[in-house]
């Protein structure tokens, strides 16, 4: 399984954002091929994708490549006839994809946490039932959560006060403050919710189905970060032991990195452990050190990294849980384009790194 930000995905002679990002053909013509090269290369068996404009030509693109099965919900916005904004995720799979939805969020919910009864996701969020080997129909989620960038933006006609001469370069600079911490506190509070609603929609999908869940995207935070942990919880309090180690793992996700780790190092742990009993006079000098198992950046901003893309999924991926199939057996974050990038391979691919996962079934 993938999850791939495409930066722009826009056939030409359509315009993205303003009308002047347009493609040549011959650049949209290396799009495409970088695109191709990496399912080739990696040959994921489902994708999920962010910031799709030509839908259509997706999915033609991912047909021809043996991805029988696309969807979408939702479409881009037009402006002008030809400019696009407000790109949409998709997802395509060379397993059936049995059933298609885009989440609704629970308005009742949105009232008790105190957000506006108009609120929505900045994107649809789009969950696609698909029939995986062995485990059956397993609801895949993509998302592309909001970003950190500011929603309100400095503007002198209405932060000014109503003065007829020019702004100081202070007070520009001080409008400019005020807006940037008010518009990026009201990112993290859309950002936030948007994954409360939708964690609270996952559960209760689960409790009436029963059906694994993968959730997969661009989550535009470190998912370390206060505004998405909520994501991984794994404890209760007040709650009696017993029940919370019977049921709460049947509802919570797990990060494919953590799950891709911890089972390498207990490989790790069994082959020495066999080695050294098969060896009594092995020094413990001599031992082979653990692997280093650092995870990769996904997204680069001048001098500073940091991983915005995640797949996380329920515990029939994880080997600690007594009724699980899968393991992670590989992880992989292709960035080639990023920090060794060719002008003439890497120009037009995308502003993200390619995370990938192997799920094996357990021996």
């Amino acid at each position: 399984m993938a999850t791939f930000n495409l930066f722009n995905y826009l056939e030409p002679p359509n315009a993205y954002y303003d009308f002047e990002k347009i493609y040549t053909a011959e650049q949209w013509a290396r799009k495409q091929r970088w695109i191709v090269d990496y399912l080739n290369e990696y040959t994921p068996d489902v994708v999920g994708f962010q910031e799709v404009f030509s839908i259509e030509s997706l999915k033609v693109l991912m047909a021809q490549q043996g991805y029988t099965y696309f969807a979408v919900v939702d479409t881009p916005e037009v402006i002008d006839d030809f400019i696009f904004k407000r790109p949409v995720v998709a997802i395509a799979s060379k397993f059936e994809i049995v059933d298609v939805a885009a989440v609704k969020h629970n308005t009742e919910l949105v009232e008790m946490l105190g957000l506006n009864s108009n609120f929505t996701f900045s994107r649809k969020m789009l969950r696609a039932t698909i029939r995986l080997p062995h485990v059956g129909n397993t609801d895949c989620y993509v998302v592309h959560f909001k970003s950190k960038r500011a929603m309100i933006e400095s503007d002198e006609s209405t932060t000014s006060s109503a003065k007829t001469e020019p702004s100081s370069s202070e007070k520009n600079i001080i409008d400019t403050l005020k807006a940037n911490v008010a518009g990026s506190w009201g990112s993290t509070i859309q950002c936030g919710s948007e994954a409360t609603l939708l964690m609270i929609e996952m559960i209760a999908r689960r409790e009436a189905t029963q059906q694994p869940m993968v959730l997969m995207g661009d989550f535009n935070n470190d998912l370390a970060d206060g505004v998405l942990s909520h994501l991984l919880t794994n404890t209760l309090r007040f709650a009696p032991a017993f029940d919370v180690k019977t049921y709460l793992a049947k509802y919570c996700l797990n990060d494919a990195w953590q799950l891709f780790k911890t089972l390498k190092m207990s490989q790790f742990t069994a082959h020495n452990t066999q080695q050294n009993a098969g060896n009594a006079d092995v020094q413990q000098s001599n031992a082979p050190a653990a692997p280093l198992l650092n995870r990769s950046p996904t997204h680069y901003y001048g001098t500073s990294s940091t991983v915005l893309d995640y797949i996380l999924l329920s515990c029939e991926f994880d080997p600690s849980y007594d009724d699980s199939f899968y393991e992670v057996s590989d992880y992989h974050t292709y960035d080639r384009h990023l920090i060794n990038p060719e002008y003439e391979r890497d120009d037009l691919t995308t502003d993200h790194a390619v995370v990938s996962i192997t799920l094996t079934l357990r021996s």
